[in-house]
């Protein structure tokens, strides 16, 4: 199988490729956009800033070609954000894959700490991604900013307020934790990533 993790200014993509290569997968990790076509699947990840992301992604076209890749294609926490309409984080308009908006977390008490970071529940699991054994299991989280629930939500943690832990539509597939942090659990969500889309 072809997996091209695409190359940018993010700060994740080397854990990424390191979490598959623990499957014993090898990745490739690319900004060439012939080779991201023709891959079977592609990552998308992203520790960073979106506005200065957005404008990376502007000069490199791959504001364009992400959009608009027909195969499996998974965002990793940024990479989900900026898969979104609009962040709140530089006030900056995404790619639109997913109709939603980014909002910054606005702590509700004093114990509520921004960023989320840590290991926290995800549930209401519903994809060919999760299975019935993710339900309710932790994983690993490091973000400011999240997307609200909505149509396209397929899993929900919460923290301050329940928001979306993963996402899809169509080939689209999305989490706001990080897989590659999240040991096992993360593990089987790359396999199902890579087996069942």
């Amino acid at each position: 199988m072809n997996i091209v993790i695409i190359k940018y200014n993010a700060g994740n993509i080397f854990s990424v490729e390191h979490a598959f290569k623990r499957l014993g997968i090898k990745a490739v990790v690319s900004s060439d956009h012939d080779l991201i076509r023709s891959a079977d699947k592609v990552v998308f990840p992203g520790v960073g800033e979106a506005s200065s992301t957005m404008q990376y992604l502007q000069q490199s076209g791959l504001d364009k070609l992400i959009p608009n890749l027909s195969q499996p294609v998974l965002g990793i926490c940024l990479g989900m954000q900026l898969m979104c309409s609009h962040s709140e984080e530089g006030d900056v308009n995404c790619l639109n894959i997913f109709d939603a908006e980014v909002k910054r977390f606005i702590p509700q008490k004093h114990e509520d700490k921004v960023p989320h970071m840590g290991w926290n529940i995800i549930k209401n699991v519903k994809s060919e991604i999760f299975d019935e054994t993710i339900e309710n299991q932790f994983v690993y989280f490091v973000h400011s900013y999240y997307v609200a629930l909505s149509k396209h939500t397929i899993a929900t943690t919460d923290y301050i307020q329940p928001f979306s832990a993963a996402i899809h539509k169509d080939n689209f597939y999305a989490t706001q934790f990080h897989p590659e942090k999240s040991g096992s659990i993360g593990e089987k969500i790359l396999i199902n990533f890579l087996s069942n889309t």
